[in-house]
């Protein structure tokens, strides 16, 4: 069972379904519950005829800072969601249950997400971080607020980045390098040039744009949406994208445990910037 608080679902206009991430004392970081709720929302929109356009919103002042790093994949009990992972037992000793954890709550979910066959639009303000920009990307559309930034400091930390790799089709090679080289603050004006973004608007107009645009696709035949987002994801495909993400996410699990030797955690915690502790999130 989730707790259901967490993300609230809506009918937002004729067609349109919300789901927005109601954790905002924790600026939308990512537990569990999030996450399993986030799928359970998905999936009642999946299966609701009338839904043609999904939009994912966020609470409070921020979109999301990304992975819950105070109540991480080892200390929940994964065990109560079902084992759902293709990568084993979310129990199983060592390396093998973490693993099957992340891939489960951060890559299959994420990818489920990303091929669901109805449009869904990230309604994005405030602050996106780190794995903050799963859920924005496996959005068909972002719209984004004229106050939002993104960032990723995983490098920082000793990682390779997030679990759903898609830096290279969101940003380009060498600006997806820069992007976690460096973990400086892309605007939301920078994200719109590279083609991350849709459409950048104003904070106050961000949900009522981002509702015309979500009534406008709805407008549409639903099996031509479909199709359409399928051809697409398609072309995403025969580019290697799907391949290119589990190699990135094996990396990214090595760096996990070069992290654990080293450090003993999953990540260089004595670098993390004072700017994410959770004083300066508030």
């Amino acid at each position: 069972m989730t707790d259901e608080s967490m993300v609230i679902y809506e009918t937002a206009a004729p067609g349109v379904a919300r789901l927005t991430i109601n954790r905002p004392h924790a600026r939308n970081a990512q537990n569990l519950d999030v996450l399993h709720g986030l799928d359970d929302a998905f999936t009642r929109a999946m299966r609701e005829e009338d839904v043609r356009v999904i939009v994912l919103a966020a609470a409070g002042p921020d979109f999301s800072a990304g992975h819950d790093l105070r109540q991480g994949l080892g200390e929940e009990k994964a065990e109560r969601f079902g084992h759902r992972s293709p990568n084993g037992n979310f129990s199983a000793p060592g390396g093998a249950g973490y693993l099957a954890r992340e891939d489960e709550a951060y890559l299959q979910m994420s990818r489920r997400w990303r091929n669901l066959a109805k449009p869904t639009i990230a309604q994005v303000h405030g602050r996106c971080i780190a794995g903050g920009l799963i859920l924005a990307w496996v959005c068909d559309l972002i719209i984004a607020s004229e106050d939002a930034t993104f960032v990723d400091p995983v490098v920082a930390w000793g990682g390779a980045g997030i679990e759903y790799f898609a830096y290279p089709w969101e940003f380009g090679p060498r600006k997806a390098k820069e992007f976690l080289f460096t973990g400086d603050v892309f605007t939301a004006q920078e994200a719109w040039r590279l083609g991350m973004v849709n459409h950048v608007v104003p904070s106050g107009e961000l949900p009522e744009a981002t509702l015309n645009l979500a009534k406008k696709i709805a407008s549409k035949p639903a099996f031509a949406l479909r199709a359409a987002k399928q051809s697409v994801n398609a072309a995403l495909d025969a580019q290697g994208q799907a391949n290119a993400m589990d190699t990135a996410f094996h990396i990214h699990h090595l760096t996990h445990f070069h992290n654990q030797l080293l450090h003993g955690g999953m990540v260089d915690a004595a670098v993390m910037p004072p700017m994410w502790t959770e004083k300066k999130l508030k």
